[in-house]
């Protein structure tokens, strides 16, 4: 995402940057039908009633899915979405692209959004600061999404250094401009996800105005832009709540979800359309299936949780799988393996120092790592609650 690379990169990251496998100029174009998801004519004309109006019949054609992948730099992904859609997920980010880039290299569009007819319902994410680059940027992707996303929320020093993300917060003519720019020349709706300010009344006032601007949906990080340890600050579901309450359009919530549970308590506090979550899904791809890992399973002992006959050895075996298929950058995969392998590395470090020794990644080394960790022993089970039925893959909501 940076735009200014490293002039002496390392060469395990120069590496990384390329596709697991052959990969045809205009993927998307191959893989995809062009159709729009048209909802009639650009908003540029439409009162107020009639856009909040078409935002909820467009949520509700969708499903009104609640359980969704949230946006994650290099981490959702194509073969992670659809991974996650498999256990339950029923609505994903893209990660974040940058509108310049996007724009301006062939080569970034292509290794960078990919998607495939079941990758659906889809928000495609962007950062910007300029509006015409912005829409340029949109109108390339229009045809293959359900919604074009702003991210307002992103609160990393590469966002305050390219001004974008959580750092337009001190710019808001400028997010308005972003907001009806896109409102008024595409033919799908617009998103944004932002986090709140300190102030409660700033939030509102914030939500109502990208309301006005013409966004279709709305997802709140309950976080400041300054509280980036989701472990450390808990986010404000009550200020999502507020949110909730003083809009007409749909609003997703993000953050503290660490299993189902904490999603039906989220909706059933805020009132919200569904939950967004990121850090929870990079470990236990299936948590939206009803599947824990041990370490919030200790602080639940007394609900009763059993083997529920899934690890994350065998995620990681689906994930790559699906990359196989869905050809994407390494170092995408290697990021994914780190996560989803953490706890059986924590008892056998020596695999992951193999792993971060390997420059040159190949499906073959990868698969050798988890059959190596199986025959180690320990495996590190998912669990499932004992007497309530949770989804399993075969049961996972049906994409609309």
């Amino acid at each position: 995402m940076t735009q200014n690379p490293d002039p002496k990169p390392d060469p395990s990251k120069v590496l990384d940057d390329l596709l697991c496998s052959e990969q045809r100029d205009g993927q998307i174009e191959e893989t995809v039908d062009a159709v729009a998801a048209s909802l009639g004519s650009p908003s540029r004309v439409l009162s107020i009633d009639t856009r909040v109006e078409r935002a909820w019949a467009h949520w509700k054609k969708l499903g009104r899915p609640k359980y969704i992948v949230a946006p994650m730099v290099d981490n959702s992904e194509l073969p992670f979405r659809l991974l996650c859609q498999k256990y339950g997920a029923q609505a994903a980010y893209t990660p974040m692209l940058h509108s310049r880039i996007f724009t301006e290299t062939e080569k970034y569009r292509n290794q960078e959004f990919t998607t495939c007819k079941e990758d659906r319902p889809l928000f495609v994410q962007f950062c910007a600061n300029d509006p015409d680059t912005l829409l340029e940027a949109a109108k390339r992707v229009e045809p293959y999404c359900d919604y074009v996303d702003i991210n307002l929320g992103c609160p990393q020093r590469i966002a305050r250094r390219g001004n974008y993300g959580a750092f337009l917060m001190d710019n808001l003519p400028l997010v308005k401009s972003l907001v009806e720019k896109l409102a008024q020349n595409l033919n799908v709706p617009v998103s944004c996800k932002i986090r709140i300010f300190p102030n409660l009344q700033d939030t509102l006032k914030y939500a109502k105005m990208l309301e006005d601007a013409g966004c279709s949906l709305l997802a709140v990080h309950g976080r400041t832009r300054d509280e980036k340890d989701g472990k450390k600050f808990r986010a404000d579901w009550s200020a999502i709540k507020e949110v909730k309450n003083a809009l007409r359009i749909p609003v997703l919530a993000n953050g503290n979800v660490r299993c189902i549970e904490d999603v039906d308590n989220c909706i059933k506090e805020t009132g919200v359309e569904g939950v967004l979550s990121a850090e929870t899904l990079l470990e236990n791809p299936a948590a939206f299936a009803g599947f824990r890992t041990a370490e919030w399973v200790k602080d639940n002992e007394e609900e009763g949780f059993v083997d529920g006959g899934l690890d994350q050895g065998d995620l990681v075996v689906e994930y790559l799988k699906l990359c196989e298929k869905h050809p994407v950058p390494w170092r995408m995969i290697r990021s994914h393996v780190h996560k989803m392998l953490g706890e059986w590395f924590r008892i056998h470090p020596q695999v992951r120092e193999q792993l971060n020794a390997q420059n040159i990644l190949t499906f073959e080394f990868l698969y050798g790592l988890v059959d190596q960790l199986r025959e180690l022993g320990g495996r590190v089970p998912l669990y499932k609650k004992k007497k309530i039925d949770t989804l399993t893959p075969q049961e996972s909501p049906q994409r609309i």
